[in-house]
């Protein structure tokens, strides 16, 4: 039996509602961190969202007590990179990558090891609380942290010690994630553009999902992609797709089929279409059958 609070709410219920909220703000009003901790609730219910942020912000004090006032922005960065991976320890997870704890942000703050995405929150967070304009980057393959200086931009890698990488270390990045050829300025460029909270949030549920479809988890991959829909459900294209076969798998045919239409919808001119229309075709007098 669930346990209820105060507010009448079982936990899992409130996680969907504070969910629902943060899906429905103004991108700029969402707080990375907060949003990050309300995936992870949906793991752990009843987790104490406050607490951890309250964390977050000792953490980022700690820190901006010992900046000068009139530190630069590149010695503010190493200053970050030197207390969040020399002094507190964080570090990326390469021994168990996939482990899901990596991705949620109440077991890297425990555990002190994520992956790309979740350490670079973490990242963005506490650099954000001692004053630098952070970014995230939804770089192919590895989530990526920008920061603007006074002669450009730095690039950054919180999965590697916060590491700041050149042109040619982007190309080669890009190499490993698939890219055969190396791009030109003006594609690098847009690689690099800043992630919208929502697109960061979205990225990470995507990761999380991967990990429960690669365990054929698939009430699990449900949550995760029902939670990305609900970010831009009148845009979320792929993501239909990927729910209707989630609801194959749990044998939700009639869902199944109306998240393949609304993806059809969304994408008429998808490299899939006509693939997905077949299958919509093949599904049809099933659904025929179940009324």
């Amino acid at each position: 039996m669930n346990n209820v609070g105060g507010d009448g709410f079982s936990p899992e219920a409130r996680a969907a509602q504070e969910w629902r909220r943060i899906a429905g703000m103004r991108d700029e009003d969402v707080s990375l961190a907060e949003g990050a901790l309300w995936i992870a609730a949906s793991e752990y219910p009843g987790l104490a969202i406050d607490d951890y942020l309250a964390r977050l912000h000792e953490m980022a004090a700690k820190l901006r007590g010992r900046l000068r006032a009139d530190i630069a922005t590149a010695e503010k960065l190493m200053a970050l990179n030197h207390f969040l991976f020399d002094e507190l320890g964080f570090s990326g997870n390469s021994d168990d990558f996939y482990d899901p704890r990596n991705s949620f942000l109440n077991e890297v703050i425990e555990r002190r090891v994520g992956i790309p995405i979740s350490l670079g929150v973490i990242y963005i967070e506490i650099g954000r609380r001692i004053g630098l304009g952070l970014h995230g980057v939804s770089f192919p393959g590895h989530f990526l942290v920008k920061c603007a200086l006074r002669d450009g931009v730095v690039v950054l890698d919180p999965y590697s010690g916060g590491v700041s990488l050149d042109a040619e270390e982007l190309q080669q990045r890009l190499r490993v994630a698939g890219s055969p050829v190396e791009v030109d300025d003006a594609i690098l460029a847009h690689l690099l553009s800043a992630a919208s909270n929502k697109e960061v949030l979205g990225r990470m549920l995507r990761n999380l999902k991967g990990i429960y479809v690669d365990r054929s988890d698939w009430l699990r991959a449900l949550s995760a992609s029902e939670r990305v829909i609900a970010l831009t459900p009148e845009d979320a294209g792929e993501e239909y797709r990927d729910r209707g076969s989630i609801y194959l798998k749990l044998e939700c045919i009639r869902a199944a089929m109306g998240d393949f239409n609304t993806y059809l919808r969304q994408r008429p001119g998808a490299a899939d279409a006509d693939a997905v229309a077949a299958q919509i075709a093949e599904l049809a007098p099933r659904v025929a059958r179940l009324n």
